[in-house]
């Protein structure tokens, strides 16, 4: 039987589980490949392999092969970033922790995901980095609904496709988006327009960027609840860690 050849692949973190007595089985996100489930033989009891690299949020270059079934062998791997810090902040921790979730949740393995991962390094280095946290989370669910094509309407109603001036407006995600009051009658939640303003703004700025942005609490709040919204259309489940994180 032929071996499979050794191959090389950057990746993210997301996730590990211990399995049988020193056995570890991870969760990667990649670039090239989306989430993968990878297996790293006697990981726990010789850490001269791989060290804190398995770590979540740890981003590495992996050596691996083909192993059974659509798990990858964990060969090797060279560090690129421990993101050790995020560990020290309860709440950037539980942040970065959804973060990753959300990537778990709504991606599927086997495909191609470079901007997508490339939201995600830029999300994890921010929080690392002291960046605020209501920013970091408003600009990561917004540029990841967009850039996964679950955009909604936003500066004209999803229905007449007015486009909107100087009125008031409401949001349903269920219905596409923004709406006018004529489309909406009772339908969505009150928002301001200047929140819709913002994130659309927010979206002529490179997915890579997390500084330099200034949201007002009005702001803060209408986003979330907007993303909130759109979240709950497309995801399979509740997050398990927006429990925890709402309770900070």
């Amino acid at each position: 039987m032929q071996q499979h050849i050794p191959q090389r692949c950057e990746a993210v973190v997301l996730r590990h589980t211990n399995y049988g007595e020193s056995d570890i089985i991870l969760t990667l996100f990649t670039a090239e490949y989306g989430l993968q489930k990878a297996f790293a033989k006697a990981a726990r009891k010789s850490r001269k392999r791989f060290g804190a690299v398995l770590d979540p949020f740890t981003q590495a270059v992996f050596q691996w092969k083909k192993g059974r079934g659509a798990f990858w062998l964990l060969l090797d791997a060279e560090l690129i970033s421990s993101r050790f810090g995020l560990r020290s902040d309860l709440q950037r921790l539980a942040l970065a922790s959804y973060g990753v979730e959300l990537i778990d949740l709504l991606l599927e393995e086997g495909e191609s995901y470079q901007l997508i991962y490339q939201l995600l390094c830029s999300f994890l280095d921010y929080l690392e980095q002291g960046g605020d946290e209501s920013t970091a989370r408003l600009l990561f669910e917004l540029r990841l609904i967009y850039l996964l094509g679950y955009m909604p309407h936003l500066l004209h109603c999803s229905d007449c496709l007015k486009i909107f001036e100087n009125e008031l407006i409401r949001f349903d995600a269920i219905r596409g988006g923004s709406l006018c009051l004529d489309c909406a009658r009772s339908a969505g939640i009150p928002v301001k327009l200047g929140t819709i303003g913002s994130l659309a703004r927010s979206l002529k700025v490179s997915h890579q960027q997390f500084d330099g942005f200034s949201f007002g609490q009005i702001t803060l709040q209408g986003a979330g609840l907007i993303l909130g919204q759109v979240l709950q259309q497309i995801l399979p489940r509740e997050p398990k860690s927006l429990k925890f994180l709402s309770q900070l």
